[in-house]
């Protein structure tokens, strides 16, 4: 397992955000699929927050191919994935005492999604 030194946290966080890719993956999903998260439950790295697991949302925007997060983390390699910005009512992720006007946005991977 590879571990993360203090010393080098700085230098990781200059690198910025997931990388993009080029490659020709074809998206699965286009603005507007409506799509639910998977309910993983991983031992390790995931970018796919609890509160959001077996939720549904919309695809607001594809982004294109990046590096997965969890697979990078695990040492599995690049593993490129489609991105997406979904679009998630916030009664559906914090339930009836929220407000019935507010979206959260989350960019998530292919691995995390199912059509709706």
């Amino acid at each position: 397992m590879r571990v993360l030194k203090a010393d080098d946290v700085g230098k990781v966080l200059l690198k910025g955000g997931p990388a993009r890719v080029d490659e020709d993956i074809p998206a699965r999903f286009r603005p507007g699929d409506r799509v639910v998260t998977r309910n993983i439950n991983p031992a390790g790295h995931t970018r796919l927050p609890r509160y959001a697991r077996g939720k549904h949302g919309v695809i607001h925007r594809h982004h294109g191919v990046f590096v997965c997060p969890d697979a990078h983390a695990a040492g599995k390699g690049k593993c490129p994935q489609n991105l997406y910005s979904v679009r998630f009512s916030a009664l559906e992720l914090w339930g009836g005492d929220a407000c019935a006007r507010d979206s959260i946005y989350l960019d998530l991977w292919d691995d995390y999604l199912d059509p709706a």
